[in-house]
């Protein structure tokens, strides 16, 4: 029976290549300089650090063009509202990045997916969906389906079975 796999996957080396891009950019600026601004990655996301808020959240939009620009969606990531205060050292952003469907937004892939009445069927495993049907036109109407609709998470589709 034929299938396919909606996953949401971080293209990690996109995401270094856009964080050394963004820190030799923060190097290199004047108005960044004696700013102690950095930026790295920690395994809860992006960590960004400068000396005031301002400078962090300045920074926070060079890590947003860099990500742009290397066609890294932004909707994987989880900027805050506010830099969390460092003491005397400045000031600091923890951007989460966020990995695979959770439960919420493939529940709403799924009624979707049924709401559309496609002869298909779909089913949450693991941080993806499975997405079955007896004929490939109608896994092709899903995959169209699924493309045009809002979701608040970027959508990859994967393992595209006879």
């Amino acid at each position: 029976m034929p299938s396919f796999d909606v996953v949401s996957k971080v293209a990690w080396h996109e995401i270094d290549n856009a964080i050394n891009q963004a820190q030799k950019e923060l190097s290199q600026r004047f108005d960044f300089k004696d700013t102690a601004t950095t930026v790295e990655k920690v395994k809860e996301g992006l960590l960004i650090e400068s000396g005031s808020e301002d400078r962090v959240k300045a920074a926070e939009l060079v890590v947003k063009e860099k990500l742009i620009k290397r066609k890294v969606s932004l909707k994987f990531f989880e900027f805050p509202e506010k830099a969390q205060p460092m003491g005397l050292r400045g000031a600091k952003i923890l951007v989460t990045v966020k990995e695979g469907i959770e439960a919420e937004p493939a529940k709403k892939l799924v009624l979707a997916i049924k709401e559309s009445k496609l002869k298909v069927q779909a089913a949450i495993q693991d941080g993806q969906l499975r997405v079955t049907g007896k004929n490939r036109d109608d896994l092709q109407k899903a995959i169209q389906l699924l493309r045009d609709g809002e979701h608040d998470i970027e959508l990859q589709f994967t393992n595209f079975r006879e």
